[in-house]
């Protein structure tokens, strides 16, 4: 009797915990939230980019890198093959077009996913770091970009144990760069699965240079898009599932220093920041309960915020756009260029829409 009592006993506190991280899970992918359509004008689907828009990065140029095809664990996903787009934004036709890969790069393994651009001060020369999961694996591609045939030079490829389930990246050097892990596990299943369903802030941001890898912040539930300031002095970090982005101040030594985190009041995935006004854009997943029920009566949709001011006493946050998943599915990145917003989705079309 009293084994059958201890065996009761454990079934009641097993169910009791998976009935309390069910809760949690449903809280923090905000399961119940109902999205209002907030459409902008003239928004135009672009064409070649049907299988996701991952992320979106624009040189001051206005030529747009986007990395497409992500598959990510956990998630639906599609079997193509996966490629780097590039749109010049001053061009009325707004078309994407495919950059030249180098012949000695392994096209069939690539899974690109966050991406960010670095203009070497010293001779203008311009290099293209991309998020790689070859095999679900973690690593970061550096390519050298040559603008008079939108191709790229492979010029390394970055592995470390440290960088082992990196979902965005914001170069401040040649090779040097901020990194977010997502999660704290590398093997799939315990990332989708076991991870995810625990939900405990065990993921991290790394700083990497060829002299040095170390972790600058730690403590996130989910820290996903990461970018600089204009003045290089601050990093902003999503943390999706605690639906806040963080400020960041950087230190002679790259290490990070936590100022302060606004809530944001959605699940923000990529950041891009405004050169000029320092304005951080963000694409968001409203509920992202939605993408893990993959139904295709009831897509998740999809959200781009505004953060003016965020150093200020009194930042200001707003919704620019919103959809509930029938014009455009899953928004993972949204970035402007004179007037035109680009939104970018995770395995969805992207969009460019006129901000008035």
């Amino acid at each position: 009797m009293g084994k059958l009592v201890c065996i009761s006993i454990v079934i009641a506190a097993v169910a009791a915990l998976f009935g309390e991280r069910l809760v949690n899970l449903r809280k923090r992918t905000l399961a119940t939230r109902e999205l209002v359509q907030n459409h902008l004008p003239n928004c135009v689907e672009l064409k070649n980019l049907d299988y996701g828009s991952e992320d979106i990065t624009i040189l001051g140029n206005g030529l747009a890198f986007i990395s497409t095809g992500l598959k990510y664990p956990g998630l639906t996903s599609q079997d193509v093959t996966a490629k780097l787009f590039i749109i010049d934004m001053k061009d009325s036709r707004m078309k994407p077009v495919e950059l030249r890969m180098p012949r000695n790069f392994d096209l069939e393994s690539f899974n690109p996913h966050g991406i960010s651009l670095y203009t070497d001060p010293s001779d203008d020369a311009i290099y293209l770091s991309v998020v790689n999961h070859p095999e679900h694996k973690s690593q970061v591609e550096l390519f050298k970009f040559a603008e008079e045939d939108f191709s790229l030079v492979h010029l390394k490829t970055i592995k470390h144990e440290l960088l082992h389930s990196v979902n965005d990246i914001v170069a401040v050097g040649a090779e040097a760069f901020y990194a977010t892990n997502d999660h704290y596990f590398s093997h799939p299943l315990l990332k989708a699965f076991v991870e995810t369903f625990l939900a405990q802030p065990w993921s991290n941001v790394v700083y990497y240079s060829p002299d040095e890898v170390k972790v600058v912040s730690e403590g996130y539930y989910f820290s996903n898009g990461i970018n600089l300031s204009p003045d290089k002095k601050h990093v902003y970090v999503a943390d999706m599932f605690d639906h806040n982005v963080h400020v960041l101040e950087r230190k002679e030594d790259n290490g990070l220093v936590s100022v302060k985190s606004l809530p944001v009041g959605s699940l923000c995935d990529n950041i891009e920041v405004d050169p000029e006004t320092g304005d951080l854009w963000l694409g968001c997943h409203p509920n992202v309960w939605k993408a893990f029920m993959s139904d295709p009566n009831d897509p998740p949709g999809s959200e781009v915020i505004r953060i003016q001011n965020i150093h200020s006493d009194q930042p200001v946050v707003t919704q620019v756009y919103a959809d509930d998943g029938q014009v455009i599915v899953g928004s993972s990145v949204a970035t402007t260029y004179e007037g035109k917003l680009l939104i970018g989705t995770v395995f969805h079309k992207a969009l460019c829409c006129d901000l008035k």
